[in-house]
């Protein structure tokens, strides 16, 4: 199965790493669509996984810009 990437590790990055990151898995998407096209794909589960990955930064990313990641006062 493939490993994915736990939404508590991402929050604890920065604004710089969760860049690093997003791109890394942007490339890896990229390349493993090729694999596909080429027909050289082994792991078809991992395309799912770094989807799903690709999300979780940029959901968690927005969270960071918009101040959502804290936690929410009592009323």
């Amino acid at each position: 199965m493939a490993k994915q990437t736990k939404p508590a590790d991402i929050r604890a990055k920065s604004a710089d790493q969760l860049g690093t990151q997003l791109l890394d898995l942007r490339k890896e998407q990229f390349n493993l669509r090729f694999q596909k096209a080429t027909g050289q794909m082994e792991g078809v589960g991992r395309v799912k996984a770094v989807r799903r990955d690709i999300a979780r930064v940029k959901t968690i990313m927005t969270e960071q810009k918009r101040g959502a990641g804290k936690p929410a006062s009592q009323s």
